[in-house]
């Protein structure tokens, strides 16, 4: 018998740390989407957000779903769910692109997006995949930023007045290319994705918190990461912000 994770409780303060990608649901099963999937969102962060901000019967809608962990955990709660993705990995999740989702005005109760973050991961082979645009580089992350612009817009449409939304991210750093120096890369580009979008969704939505989502990832800890780390003084990504918004 495998043993039970640690139970799970909503959080009071805005530094969460987790235990494990997934957690125990109700019904025994011990994952919500795909560990497998690249970029999988820890299902506690969607379980402490719809636990907050969301009533049973709710509908909650996910223009990201990825692996579709946020229908997963919706149903743990009870919640009704809406997954759309531009390569549906699954039969329950809808094929759409986020920047024009397919629903009425003021349908979603809640919105919960985890969108790509730069470059880092190959998503989809589909050319129209915001995860193919950079957030830096030559053109200073204009396609990316310009697409995301539309992805909030059309999140503001599909929610209802007065009702909660979150988008969870990360900042981002990118070796630059050229010579060495006793094997250390010379610079590279930050990218601080978290503040960019931030500023964007405050155009649409009021602010009511930010949560820094600390990172246990076991490969921040391989000695020949800290080290590259160090040599070529940039940092590893050790946090993800959530930012909780509410739409007036």
């Amino acid at each position: 018998m495998m043993p039970r994770r640690p139970q799970l409780r909503v959080f009071a303060t805005t530094l969460w740390e987790y235990v494990s990608q997934h957690y125990d649901a109700s019904d025994g099963s011990r994952e919500q989407g795909s560990k497998h999937y690249a970029g999988a969102t820890p299902s506690w962060v969607v379980w402490q957000l719809l636990m907050r901000y969301t009533r049973e019967g709710d509908t909650v809608v996910d223009p990201m779903v990825g692996s579709g962990t946020t229908i997963d955990v919706c149903r743990d709660l009870e919640r009704l769910p809406v997954g759309f993705d531009l390569s549906p990995s699954r039969d329950d999740i809808r094929q759409a692109d986020a920047r024009e989702i397919p629903l009425d005005a003021s349908t979603a109760d809640f919105v919960f997006i985890d969108p790509p973050y730069s470059t880092h991961i190959e998503y989809s082979d589909d050319e129209r995949c915001i995860g193919k645009l950079e957030a830096g580089g030559d053109d200073s992350g204009a396609a990316y930023y310009g697409s995301m612009e539309r992805v909030i817009a059309e999140i503001d449409r599909v929610l209802k007045p007065r009702r909660y939304m979150a988008l969870y991210v990360s900042d981002s750093w990118k070796k630059r290319k050229g010579k060495r120096t006793q094997g250390a890369v010379l610079g590279g580009e930050f990218m601080p994705i978290g503040f960019e979008l931030f500023s964007r969704l405050r155009q649409h939505f009021e602010p009511v918190d930010i949560i820094a989502v600390s990172r246990k990832n076991d490969k921040l800890e391989r000695g020949n990461w800290r080290k590259a780390a160090v040599d070529g003084n940039f940092y590893l990504r050790g946090f993800n912000y959530c930012f909780i918004m509410k739409k007036p």
